[in-house]
């Protein structure tokens, strides 16, 4: 077992790590900007040391500073959570180079699965369907062409992209120019690489997910999926497993294709494999997310496995413990991200807590970051805390969601409790019958 852990990370993720690793026995050290300097994670931490300023760029992704930290404390291993340094290849590898054990995937595996164009060509190689589309595009015509070829609607998409970012819808030819130069132009900014390929949108998709774990034996396990359908800007807000749209064929289908290509990759440590289903439940491969998700806890919910003490024991080189034909899960669960942002256009809205009172109970849980009089800072994503809940079946999971909302009182800046009331009364939602449109048809007004 590894005899400490820093954590490469911030606010409830960093909690979340600490909170398993210290009941593992763990030492763990937080890393902290200026501004966070009395936050919650670095108060749960047995040590914690300043990595740099507030800007990210100075802190949380300062990959010579961290692992100057690291090997000056040290530490055995580094958990990079989830966001800022948990998909760069280039920390893996620096971690790899320094003697320090990183808590994912090798680096290799990170480095071709961060590269979307690349991971459709393997997908397809193991006969995995993927979304009709194009490799990298070399220029506007090509992308007319393209266009032509799959017929409207089409998306663009960033190949180094991640979380929404470089992601554009096309409705018609007049807009491919445009949409092109934006999109190469994002990709650029966020990710220093402005190679985008073009795709057929799938109509009335559903966004469904498998996590997988994998051990240094070659050992993969897949877990139940996780529907992910209600997105704003394509990045998610509510999630569940397992998921409504789903029927046991194809859920079997979708996890096999999730094993074959973790199996293909080597690929040790938890992971997510992403595809898309269209309204005839075909599905596609999408991508694999090479860290732990946000919305890991609904599936320990129904499964009682800790991911996150299961990446710690993998990374300490044991054995997986979970066996996939023994895998059982029990009831439904259900994850509301509760955000500082406008529930009108969903912007942002930092500033300071005046209050903050969480909900508790029976098949009540909340990984937060932040507690009354905290500041949510401009420099950070705005997720305030995460309200998982489980219930029997999927009825009681969503009143014992709604009776949590009604008892989780933020005061101070704006936040998404409102729209998620909303959106948990909505018939569509209620129904279990809705796609990654539903967020635009709930503010519609057509019901989700």
């Amino acid at each position: 077992m590894l005899k400490s852990i820093l954590i490469a990370n911030r606010g409830e993720i960093a909690r979340r790590i600490i909170r398993t690793a210290k009941r593992l026995g763990i030492q763990t050290i937080a890393i902290y900007s200026d501004i966070d300097e009395i936050a919650l994670f670095v108060q749960d931490a047995d040590r914690a040391v300043k990595v740099g300023s507030a800007k990210p760029k100075d802190s949380y992704l300062n990959i010579d500073n961290i692992t100057a930290i690291a090997k000056e404390l040290g530490v055995s291993a580094i958990h990079p959570g989830y966001g800022f340094l948990a998909e760069r290849w280039e920390f893996a590898q620096r971690c790899e180079e320094e003697g320090l054990i990183f808590i994912g995937p090798k680096s290799n595996v990170i480095n071709s699965m961060g590269d979307k164009a690349r991971s459709r060509e393997i997908a397809t190689s193991l006969g995995i369907p993927t979304p009709p589309g194009s490799s990298i595009l070399s220029g506007v015509e090509e992308a007319k062409d393209w266009a032509t070829k799959l017929s409207f609607p089409v998306i663009f998409k960033a190949s180094a992209g991640g979380g929404g970012i470089g992601m554009k819808k096309v409705e018609s030819m007049e807009e491919v120019a445009e949409a092109f130069d934006a999109t190469t132009n994002r990709a650029k900014l966020a990710f220093g690489d402005d190679r985008v390929y073009i795709e057929k949108y799938l109509e009335s998709p559903h966004h469904i997910e498998i996590q997988i774990l994998g051990d240094s034996k070659g050992n993969v396990v897949t877990f139940p999926e996780r529907e992910c359908s209600v997105q704003r800007r394509h990045q998610k807000v509510i999630e569940e497993s397992p998921s409504p749209f789903t029927t046991p064929e194809l859920r079997q289908g979708i996890r096999q294709a999730a094993k074959r290509l973790a199996q293909e990759l080597g690929y040790t440590n938890a992971g997510t494999v992403e595809f898309v289903v269209d309204k005839h439940r075909n599905f596609y491969f999408l991508e694999i997310n090479t860290r732990l998700q946000v919305e890991h806890p609904i599936t320990e919910m129904i499964t009682g496995f800790d991911l996150v003490e299961e990446q710690i024991r993998i990374a300490s080189g044991e054995p997986l413990s979970i066996k996939e034909d023994n895998l059982k899960w029990n009831g439904w669960a259900i994850e509301a991200r509760i955000y500082a942002e406008d529930s009108e256009n969903f912007y942002p809205s930092p500033g300071k807590m005046i209050s903050y009172i969480e909900p508790s109970g029976k098949g009540i849980r909340v990984d937060s970051g932040y507690r009354a009089g905290d500041t949510i800072s401009q420099f950070y994503d705005p997720l305030i805390a995460k309200l998982i809940v489980w219930g029997e079946d999927r009825d009681k999971a969503i009143i014992r969601m709604q009776k949590a909302l009604d008892n989780y009182e933020i005061t101070g800046i704006k936040n998404n409790i409102p729209f998620l009331k909303k959106a948990f009364d909505s018939e569509k939602f209620k129904s279990g019958n809705y796609n990654t449109h539903f967020i635009s048809r709930l503010k519609e007004g057509k019901n989700g």
